[in-house]
């Protein structure tokens, strides 16, 4: 007898008829590499708000996709890929980049850990930088990093107006930097801030959220002139 669960052939179906659709595909795509609010997803594809709810629910309710609110802006509502269920997929679109920069409000923890798991690995290079940066980077994100075997022994906050170059890749870690560089074009992670709950267990869950991410950001990036195909 089959049993229920996410790795169960119904459960699969499920994800793999909700992936049948163009438009959900098309969504999943824009996703699998940032954050985005359901306006600019309805925006980059040209999809009524009505018809945008529906592809929306049915990848909410097989489980692809959830909600999140702003920790900048609580009227906000963001949508981001559920961490792991398509951890095999390739993004349709290949990004050129001469360099990844990580950015968060201060500079002192979810960029700094982001940064340290792109070098990790990824060839393509990487900094990191905060729109109001801290004085130092938190203890607890430098004891995060040494446990899972990278470091920040020597990593300092900096402000994004020293760090960022025009070609850069810009990827906004929260939602206050976000929010912060509204009219630029960067890719946003909602991640939430484990500095403001202070706990062991809150920057490993920021830590593996992060490395996810960067491990799906990471296959999509190549340097420029290197070939896509």
């Amino acid at each position: 007898m089959e049993r229920d669960g996410p790795l169960s052939i119904t459960a699969r179906a499920r994800v793999h008829a909700a992936l049948g659709d163009p438009i959900r595909l098309s969504i999943m795509d824009m996703l699998a590499l940032g954050d985005a609010s359901p306006r600019e997803i309805g925006d980059a594809l040209g999809l009524p708000s009505n018809l945008l709810a529906h592809h929306l629910k049915t990848l909410q309710d097989v489980g692809l996709v959830e909600r999140t609110r702003s920790e900048a802006d609580r009227r906000r509502t963001y949508l981001r890929m559920v961490p792991g269920t398509l951890s095999g997929l390739t993004p349709v679109t290949v990004r050129q980049a001469p360099r990844v920069v990580f950015v968060c409000a201060h500079n002192s923890a979810r960029s700094q850990l982001a940064a340290a798991l792109w070098a990790d690995g990824s060839d393509v290079p990487v900094a990191s930088a905060g729109t109001r940066p801290a004085a130092r980077v938190h203890p607890c994100a430098v004891a995060t990093a040494r446990d899972h075997g990278l470091t920040l022994e020597g990593a300092r906050p900096r402000r994004v107006d020293e760090v960022v170059r025009p070609d850069d890749l810009v990827v906004a870690v929260c939602d206050q930097a976000h929010e912060g560089l509204a009219g630029t074009d960067h890719l946003h992670w909602s991640v939430p801030d484990p500095v403001s709950r202070e706990t062991g267990e809150a920057f490993e869950r920021a830590f593996h959220e992060l490395a996810d991410r960067v491990s799906r950001l990471s296959a999509a990036v190549r340097p420029p002139g290197e070939a896509t195909g």
